[in-house]
């Protein structure tokens, strides 16, 4: 056997969040992402409304997961969502308790994706926490003291504090990606799977189709040269 077929290609997967128009669903799915993000939180510039969601989730292709990203949602809005949104994650990016993450993924039937926040080492033991309770991670910069969003702030956290790190669920690394730094994020932290929202957008809440296609080249190239031996 050659080294070549030794190897295996490694298969990013890419969420892309705040997605507010048709033309970004498409631009989305045509450019090979796996996820589609649909903001619920009316102090961003990608906030979408129940109605604007709906419209988007049904363009959107079979095979392009939606996922819903609230902060702090009460029952009544997750209810509002749910009823009118064909989706297949709801994204809890606020300070839902371990609890509260259970309580919703019992309640909606639907898998929860928990957004956690990292700054320091003392921001590790919650991602072991909400592992036991949600379906998957997501593994985020911690937003800065104040800051009016929970994420989507363009801010990258020091990717050694997770490198070869493993959670009990699967996970998305997320915080300040872009074309130029996604393949040294890989490479640090070994993810299978990214999240970006800023990192695509020629403007604060506005997406870039060629952003997009930039970034997903680059996420394609990193695939290659990060190919791991079968074992």
């Amino acid at each position: 056997m050659n080294a070549a077929e030794g190897k295996e290609r490694m298969d990013i997967q890419v969420k892309i969040c705040g997605l507010r128009t048709p033309a970004d669903v498409a631009a989305v799915a045509e450019a090979g992402a796996r996820y589609a993000g649909f903001v619920f939180f009316p102090k961003s510039p990608r906030a979408v409304t129940v109605a604007q969601a709906r419209e988007l989730a049904l363009a959107a292709p079979v095979g392009l997961a939606k996922v819903a990203l609230v902060v702090d949602a009460d029952d009544a809005l997750l209810q509002e969502i749910t009823d009118n949104v064909p989706l297949d994650i709801l994204q809890l990016h606020g300070k839902e308790s371990v609890e509260r993450v259970a309580e919703i993924r019992e309640r909606f039937g639907l898998p929860v994706m928990k957004a956690v926040g990292v700054a320091s080492k003392a921001d590790l033991p919650a991602l072991e926490a909400y592992g036991r309770v949600a379906d998957m991670l997501l593994v985020d910069a911690k937003a800065p003291k104040g800051g009016a969003l929970p994420g989507g702030n363009g801010l990258a956290f020091d990717w050694r504090l997770i490198a070869g790190r493993r959670w009990p669920v699967p996970w998305i690394l997320a915080g300040g990606l872009t074309a130029q730094n996604v393949a040294q994020a890989l490479r640090m932290t070994g993810a299978r799977q990214i999240d970006l929202s800023s990192g695509v957008e020629s403007a604060p809440g506005e997406k870039s189709p060629e952003l997009i296609r930039d970034f997903m080249q680059a996420v394609r190239k990193a695939e290659a040269e990060l190919e791991v031996p079968q074992i």
